[in-house]
């Protein structure tokens, strides 16, 4: 079992041995600015999604082993969901070497905000997941290196190449000088959905599981979580494991959308009963659960497309709404060809955040490997002067 590379002391010291991705042959975008050092005794919290953000990270899809015929289709899904969050914050889009400059020709320079290409060895899109999950404190920034080991599937029909996508962290972390936390779990940025104000969602399925923490014990998954990511308080809902390649991350079934408040999703017509039976007992946890703060949650259902209706996207198709990713002044979901779920999705999100523009993208290809929007994004959050 890993475990933390800093004390809580150390951690307070950004980017003091950090190298620029210069020094790893890496290219640093023009945009990137080093960390600053938070007062003494400040205590590191990730944030949640709507802070402002500094920039997105992203990743091009590397591996035809992985995707087959669909390579190219992915790669235009990428490439668009860029562009669409570079009209709202900068975008940095890790590469190959050999495959960056299709990467730079596919996504272009930006709309109103660049997006950049850094060659970093990846295998594959999922940035949310491998990349380093921030924390934040008064006048400063770190990254929780979640020691992404595949998703626990080595030996399964999900297992995939992932040993670039488990180096890249560190490597992002070095280039741009933000010190480095390394979990003392394993898991997936995509297992963690906080408020910001120290609750967090996880599902038991994603993180108490042997293939990610053998030996581990809910409540010992749990103080893990709390040390390194400054939370209060674990909201947890069971999931289901075995099913899909994350065991049910948070993030397709539920997302914070404020403080105490909550949507969740509702499987449309045509789900897995199997999918149905996790959305009713998180329904059941969610609505008698309170935040760390003691406040009970108010869940909104997001009502999924009908599955008959969106028919031929294969059984790993991931129509989740709820797998939407905020920007600055944004939000960005899926359309999945179901129009009037399209439609009744756009006016939760938009009623749910009345300050923001909802942006649909169609991201079928890349929804066809089990993932959406949010698992292809990574936000870097700006550094707070106050939390």
């Amino acid at each position: 079992m890993n475990t933390p590379s800093s004390t809580r002391r150390g951690l307070l010291k950004f980017g003091a041995a950090a190298l620029p991705l210069a020094a790893l042959g890496v290219a640093l975008p023009a945009s990137a600015r080093a960390a600053t050092a938070p007062p003494a005794g400040s205590v590191l919290r990730m944030p949640a999604e709507t802070d402002r953000h500094t920039r997105t990270f992203m990743a091009w899809p590397a591996l035809f082993s992985v995707w087959q015929n669909k390579l190219s289709a992915v790669r235009r899904n990428i490439a668009d969901l860029a562009h669409e969050i570079s009209r709202f914050e900068p975008v940095v889009v890790l590469a190959r070497p050999g495959q960056a400059a299709d990467a730079r020709y596919s996504c272009g320079s930006g709309a109103y905000f660049p997006i950049e290409v850094l060659e970093v060895a990846n295998d594959d899109l999922w940035i949310r997941d491998f990349g380093p999950t921030f924390v934040v404190a008064p006048g400063g920034i770190a990254g929780v290196d979640t020691n992404f080991n595949g998703w626990g599937k080595t030996g399964t029909d999900y297992s995939q190449p992932f040993a670039n996508d488990a180096a890249a962290a560190a490597t992002l972390l070095r280039g741009y000088g933000v010190d480095r936390i390394q979990a003392p779990f394993v898991g997936e940025g995509g297992s963690l959905e906080t408020d910001g104000q120290g609750t967090l969602l996880a599902t038991v399925s994603s993180l108490v599981n042997p293939n990610r923490n053998p030996g581990m014990s809910q409540q010992d998954v749990e103080q893990a979580l709390r040390t390194s990511l400054g939370i209060d308080k674990v909201i947890w809902v069971p999931g289901l494991a075995g099913q899909d390649i994350t065991d049910c991350h948070i993030d397709c079934l539920a997302r914070f959308t404020a403080p105490g408040q909550v949507l969740l999703d509702q499987p449309g017509p045509g789900v897995d009963p199997r999918w149905v039976a996790v959305y009713e007992e998180a329904k059941r946890v969610l609505r008698n659960a309170t935040d760390a703060r003691g406040r009970r949650l108010r869940v909104t259902e997001l009502p999924g497309p009908d599955r008959t209706a969106i028919r031929g996207r294969g059984k790993d198709f991931l129509s989740s709404y709820t797998n939407y990713y905020t920007v600055n002044g944004a939000v960005l979901v899926p359309q999945f060809g179901d129009g009037y779920a399209d439609g009744v999705a756009y006016a939760i999100l938009q009623a749910t955040y009345p300050d923001r523009r909802i942006v649909q993208v169609d991201i079928d290809a890349v929804a066809s490997g089990g993932g959406g929007i949010h698992c292809s994004t990574q936000s870097q959050p700006a550094v707070p002067d106050t939390l």
